[in-house]
């Protein structure tokens, strides 16, 4: 049973939504980059629509991991999760077959999701639009190159934060993002740190254990007060949304067609809100913690 947040929209409830013709680099920097604020930008790129054709001519062969979540992941208690992809398996298969999956209903009916697919040796990342994100919004210290996400209406990213600052562009379609403040990190019951020893980073600490729109209150009763600093925001094709680093976010996307996407990570600037992210140097150190069990996995144990 789904629970009603009773949310404002974005602007009513404290995340502005800007035009980038208002916008320069330093009112960037100075209201929402340097004290870490998210803001949607509207307006940034120059990009038809990175519909399902459009995809498929421009990466056509090419071949992406594809998540294959399955649609029973979000009945299952988080606290029994082994991995963030509750035990799938990633399928290798190229843009056009996996096209004909969302084309089919294969990809709704098994949540199958194209997620972080690196950009950088396709045509679609050279695009000069993206280009926007240093030239018009100042941003520097990339921290990944641009990431591709595909994926049908229905799909959910589960609640978690980033150690890096983000940024999100809406390409086709709509997705819908509920968010949480940093400081909400005890009240979102993120997993213990100490999983990492056992899991590596199939398991991450920077995941919350609980379900938002269908909470337990029995067995996280602070979540109470992390809902009531919930803050939900749509993102339509052509926005952008700036996410900095430790907010927590889950990401569902809308509708009953495909949805696309691309985000880019970006070292956390200026370098003092970085050191003074508690939830940053805790994914860091959740990092140190995985590496004799990914040192293991390499060595076949």
């Amino acid at each position: 049973m789904s629970f009603d947040l009773k949310l404002n929209p974005a602007g009513v409830a404290g995340i502005d939504r800007v035009s980038a013709s208002s916008l320069t680099a330093d009112r960037f920097f100075e209201a929402y980059q340097r004290p870490g604020i998210p803001v949607i930008i509207t307006g940034l790129l120059d990009e038809p629509d990175w519909d399902l054709d459009f995809l498929t001519d421009q990466l056509g062969e090419q071949t992406f991991s594809v998540r294959c979540y399955g649609r029973d992941r979000y009945s299952q208690d988080k606290r029994q999760w082994t991995d963030i992809g509750s035990g799938t398996k990633p399928r290798q298969m190229t843009f056009t077959e996996y096209a004909q999956t969302l084309r089919s209903g294969e990809a709704a009916e098994k949540d199958m999701y194209l997620a972080k697919c690196p950009l950088k040796t396709t045509a679609l990342g050279k695009r000069t639009s993206f280009r926007a994100l240093r030239d018009r919004l100042g941003l520097r210290f990339a921290a990944t190159n641009l990431n591709l996400w595909v994926g049908p209406g229905g799909h959910v990213e589960a609640l978690h934060y980033d150690p890096t600052d983000g940024t999100l562009m809406q390409l086709f379609g709509e997705k819908k993002l509920l968010l949480f403040p940093p400081d909400q990190i005890a009240n979102l019951y993120p997993f213990p740190i100490a999983v990492h020893l056992r899991h590596g980073t199939k398991l991450r600490s920077w995941f919350s254990q609980t379900y938002p729109n269908k909470p337990d209150f029995e067995s996280f009763p602070n979540l109470k007060i992390a809902l009531a600093h919930a803050q939900e925001v749509v993102l339509k094709a052509g926005d952008l949304i700036f996410l900095p680093v430790g907010w927590w976010h889950e990401v569902t996307s809308l509708g009953d067609g495909m949805t696309c996407s691309v985000n880019q990570f970006w070292h956390v600037y200026p370098w003092g809100r970085a050191l003074r992210s508690g939830n940053k140097w805790r994914a860091h150190l959740g990092g140190v913690l995985a590496v004799p069990q990914q040192v293991k996995s390499q060595l076949g144990f």
